[in-house]
């Protein structure tokens, strides 16, 4: 069945952010990218205004058949480098890691095998996109190999997915045959994607609902820190500051919350009290007592990273040490986020 330019861009505009025009051209691939990162963050999403009538033509050449001829794509050579591809396998390995570490980072063993992963699926989610893929087993030994490196780090989805996207580029290749999504019943189809979308998304609700105040609490640090990278431009900070908030102003709105301002002091009566909770937690875990300087906590911190570290402890003490290590991490980031806080309210 030919496909039409008009029907994809009506498509593109009413639900392009979850993929509903690569769904009608048969690009599974590129539909699940979508529906799991909102149209690739929507810069992706936007792009696609000047891609769709490539798109539409390679599906419809895929349903003639004459894909693969080898006068257009030899398979034996690799395709061009993309930064656009790169860029994005980067982005969205580090946004699996991301939702790996907020929803699975309970698990045992996760900064050896879930991460990596989590991580590496990602990667190769984009480099799978369109007419082309990569090694998958080659791209996961990057992950699980680079994942020890930097156990125990917040930042360990960055590196991980910059190996893990490096490999997949060094293998890039076409795909040996044409997609069949376009051929096959949308039932089926959408059945597989609705699998995939409910195990990414379900480990991820868990831990938000799970942990509302503290869900909270952490995206206020966020957007805090990131109005902070505004202050050289009050203005400008104010119109990102409004439109960060404008989902909460809208909810107020349909909620009859009521004034804005006694409406923030709630919420930041109910964070400061998980804070201080947190905190006390947090100085119990590091031995330290509430007036200890900041220099005294990292102290505390080092020499029980130092005891607590599961190259230290093999044998049957390695998983209660890989526990010990996770809380004592946590208790440091809480001080240090808690140190930040009180640094900028000076």
């Amino acid at each position: 069945m030919t496909k039409s330019v008009t029907v994809t861009y009506a498509l593109w505009a009413m639900g392009g952010p979850l993929g509903l025009h690569h769904l009608y051209l048969g690009r599974d691939s590129h539909a699940l990218l979508w529906m799991l990162t909102l149209g690739g963050f929507g810069v992706g999403w936007a792009r696609e205004f000047f891609r769709i009538p490539a798109y539409v033509g390679e599906a419809n050449r895929e349903t003639e058949g004459g894909l693969r001829d080898s006068k257009r794509h030899p398979i034996a050579r690799p395709p061009p480098v993309s930064i656009a591809r790169f860029a994005g396998q980067i982005s969205v390995g580090i946004y699996f890691g991301t939702v790996a570490l907020i929803g699975l980072n309970s698990l045992s063993f996760f900064y050896l095998i879930v991460l990596p992963l989590c991580v590496g699926a990602g990667v190769h989610l984009v480099s799978s996109v369109g007419e082309q893929t990569t090694d998958l087993h080659k791209t996961l030994i990057a992950c699980v190999i680079t994942s020890p490196i930097f156990y125990g780090s917040t930042i360990s989805p960055l590196p991980i997915s910059i190996a893990a996207s490096v490999t997949a580029s060094q293998h890039r290749r076409f795909k040996t045959h044409p997609s069949s999504g376009s051929q096959q019943e949308l039932g089926p189809r959408l059945y597989r994607l609705a699998l995939v979308w409910l195990a990414f998304s379900a480990p991820l609700g868990y831990s938000i609902f799970h942990n509302t105040t503290a869900t909270l609490y952490y995206l206020s640090d966020c957007v805090a820190a990131l109005l902070d990278m505004f202050w050289f431009f009050p203005w400008l900070r104010s119109v990102v500051e409004y439109f960060l908030l404008l989902p909460y102003r809208i909810l107020g709105a349909f909620t009859g919350w009521g004034p804005s301002e006694e409406s923030w002091r709630k919420v930041l009566e109910i964070l400061l009290t998980e804070r201080s909770q947190r905190e006390r937690e947090a100085l119990q875990m590091l031995s330290v007592n509430k007036e200890a300087s900041m220099d005294e906590i990292t102290h505390s911190y080092r020499e029980l990273v130092k005891v607590w570290h599961p190259d230290h402890n093999p044998g049957s003490k390695m998983e209660e040490a890989q526990k010990m290590f996770i809380q004592i991490q946590e208790a440091y980031e809480t001080l240090l986020r808690g140190q930040k806080l009180e640094h900028r309210n000076k």
